[in-house]
């Protein structure tokens, strides 16, 4: 990976989504592997040769680790940053946003640790999303709710409750 997806000398875009990450690599594997299979497994790196490689150009498409700097007072800990292009995701979808940024990059053997400290995400991508229809104030009018933030999730009993709670 490291020679297709380590660009140091990589200029990042306006309409790149910025990630940084804290990656502890495994013993023997350099930091610039690591940030490289990063910035692979989380867009078009694949572990083995796929046939629709030559129908396009993955270049176009891939994350680019291109800035690595160790954890100060931390032993072989980095903070990798990936550059993303707009082009590598669905317009106006968190879901795809993150399953593509952190859905199965957390599981690679290369690592021993990995978390996603930030994430800049450009103006060009916000816009895509369209929010709800009537703005947050209606909202927090529906909910009854100020001066917090609004979050939802889905309730499954695998978090810790009953399946009658």
């Amino acid at each position: 990976y490291k020679l297709n997806y380590y660009t140091p000398e990589y200029e990042t875009q306006d309409t790149d989504i910025l990630a940084a990450f804290r990656v502890t690599p495994q013993p023997g594997v350099p930091p610039e592997e690591a940030g490289a299979a990063v910035a692979a497994e989380s867009s078009t790196g694949t572990w083995t040769t796929v046939w629709t490689d030559g129908l396009t150009s993955l270049d176009r498409y891939k994350g680019r680790c291109y800035h690595i700097e160790p954890v100060a007072g931390e032993e072989n800990q980095y903070i990798c940053y990936v550059a993303y292009p707009l082009d590598l995701f669905e317009e106006g979808s968190v879901t795809n946003m993150f399953t593509s940024i952190v859905g199965n990059v957390f599981g690679f053997k290369a690592l021993r640790a990995l978390r996603l400290e930030d994430l800049r995400i450009p103006v060009a991508y916000i816009k895509t999303f369209l929010g709800p229809p009537h703005g947050i104030q209606v909202e927090r009018d529906k909910l009854n709710k100020y001066g917090r933030p609004l979050l939802g999730c889905t309730i499954k009993p695998k978090l810790g409750l009953s399946a009658k709670n």
